[in-house]
C-alpha cells in the first residue's frame, strides 16, 4: 500500500458521518482503515450505495490483505501431518498467545496459527506467524516437524 494519510482516505469515503459504522465520523473511520481496525466493506453506504461503487473496489484494492502464504513462505502437505501437535506446542506465536498450550490444558483459539483438528494441522490465521511481518527467520514450527508436513520456502 502506497502511503497514505487519513485525509487521502476520508475523500474516498462518503463523508455522510451517518455512523453506521460504529465511529462518530468518516475521518475516525479512515483512519481506523489506516491503522488496520476497519476494513472498506465496514462502511455500510459504501457497500449498499450502487454510487460509492467505484470507491469500493479502490478501497478495496488499497487495503487488501497481503497474501499470508507469499509474505509467510509456509506451505503445509497435510498428507504427511501425523497430527502430533509439536508445531502447535513449539510455535512461539502460539506460545505467547496461550502458554498453557504446551500444557495440554490449553484453550481453543482463533487466534493462532494453526491447530491440530481431525488429525491433521489446520491453518488459522498466518498473520499470526512470526515470519508473517518484517522478520523472516522463526523456523520453530518447520524444526519440531519430524514427518516433515511442514515446509518453510524463504521469502525476502
Amino acid at each position: 500500500m502506497s502511503k497514505l494519510n487519513a485525509y487521502q482516505v476520508y475523500k474516498m469515503l462518503p463523508g455522510i458521518n451517518c455512523q453506521k459504522c460504529g465511529e462518530p465520523n468518516c475521518m475516525v473511520f479512515a483512519v481506523k482503515l489506516l491503522k488496520g481496525e476497519k476494513q472498506p466493506e465496514d462502511c455500510t453506504p459504501l457497500v449498499e450505495d450502487e454510487k460509492y461503487k467505484g470507491k469500493l473496489q479502490q478501497l478495496k484494492e488499497i487495503f487488501s490483505p497481503k497474501d499470508a502464504v507469499a509474505e509467510t513462505g509456509l506451505i503445509i502437505h497435510p498428507e504427511k501431518c501425523t497430527g502430533c501437535g509439536n508445531c502447535v506446542v513449539g510455535c512461539p506465536a502460539i506460545a505467547a498467545e496461550c502458554p498453557l498450550i504446551g500444557s495440554g490444558k490449553g484453550e481453543v483459539r482463533d487466534n493462532v496459527v494453526f491447530r491440530v483438528e481431525n488429525g491433521k494441522i489446520k491453518v488459522v490465521d498466518l498473520t499470526k506467524c512470526r515470519r508473517y511481518g518484517p522478520i523472516k527467520t522463526c523456523r520453530v514450527c518447520e524444526m519440531y516437524c519430524f514427518s516433515g508436513a511442514i515446509e518453510l520456502r524463504t521469502v525476502a
